[in-house]
């Protein structure tokens, strides 16, 4: 009996530890004038897979020079930079060299395409660094600004690059809301290995679904990939305090797609590292979507989000 007891203890801490999380790294490769970051983009839009929608494709919004500051903009799973590129333009007329690129296997015309079923925590880390390397050639400082999966993106960035003088961490899908507290890992661990599948992101609307340059679906896997990556930056915080110079999370509690609690948790564990954190919370009366990103959402509201983020970074 105490055999069989061990056992399935044993069976359970497996499936209730995260899987595959100690060999994702990063790799910096750091670009030494803004001529080298711009030639690196040119790599970059040229290993763009043919079929890119052109809103999607990466974003470049420069003043031919190195600037003060450079930002980072990040958008989430099944989005694209165009995501970002209202808010991105007002960077811009504050003077920012602004890089919007999009995630691996995003940004395809083709809305039902498969190809972010493909996505792997390894992919994110890679885009991770080579932005952040780019950067270092549009502006003497660099900033990272991400949502959802883009916020995890991010907070893996912060996580590992001493080079990151800000990252703006926005509702990141360290978890979802579905899914409990506990079972995160589990749920992530399980959906790994069991067969694909792909669900429709408002099964009312298929894929009528809004905006037009949004995948009206997303894949299991994919989220269990963006999980993972979300479990190698809190396991890595455990053992360091993040090497960003300074990190702002912004809560939405509104949000009905990501765990709260779970990033609380991640907050929690930077706190204890002595980080340079702040968080932000938005009005739950705001009523804000997930994405309070784009201003092509039916909800948005980029008059009272858009100031206040950029009131963030200028603080």
């Amino acid at each position: 009996m105490l055999l069989i007891l061990g056992i399935v203890l044993a069976i359970v801490f497996i499936i209730l530890t995260p899987w595959a999380i100690s060999n994702l790294s990063y790799h910096p490769r750091l670009v030494q004038s803004y001529a080298e970051a711009v030639q690196r983009i040119e790599i970059l839009r040229g290993q763009e897979p043919p079929g890119m929608n052109p809103v999607c494709q990466l974003q470049l919004m420069t003043h031919d020079k190195k600037v003060d500051r450079a930002i980072i903009l990040v958008h989430g799973y099944t989005s694209c930079p165009q995501q970002f590129h209202e808010l991105g333009q007002r960077f811009h007329d504050l003077g920012y060299n602004v890089l919007i690129a999009p995630l691996p296997r995003h940004g395809l015309a083709d809305r039902m395409t498969e190809a972010h079923a493909q996505l792997k925590a390894e992919e994110l880390a890679v885009y991770a660094d080579e932005t952040v390397d780019i950067a270092q050639g549009l502006g003497e400082q660099v900033i990272m600004m991400g949502i959802s999966a883009g916020g995890v993106t991010t907070a893996w960035a912060a996580q590992n690059r001493s080079d990151l003088d800000l990252a703006v961490i926005i509702s990141p899908a360290f978890g979802f809301e579905q899914i409990p507290t506990p079972l995160t890992a589990a749920v992530m661990n399980i959906l790994t290995f069991l067969p694909d599948s792909f669900e429709w992101w408002d099964p009312v609307l298929q894929t009528e679904v809004p905006p037009a340059h949004v995948y009206p679906r997303y894949s299991r896997r994919g989220l269990a990939q963006i999980l993972r990556l979300g479990f190698a930056t809190q396991a890595a915080a455990r053992h360091m305090p993040p090497f960003a110079k300074k990190l702002v999370v912004v809560f939405n509690p509104n949000d009905n797609s990501v765990n709260n609690a779970l990033t609380m948790e991640v907050v929690k564990i930077w706190q204890a590292q002595d980080a340079n954190l702040t968080t932000y919370e938005f009005e739950a009366s705001l009523k804000l979507g997930h994405d309070l990103i784009d201003p092509l959402q039916p909800d948005q509201q980029i008059d009272i989000v858009y100031p206040r983020l950029i009131d963030l970074i200028n603080r």
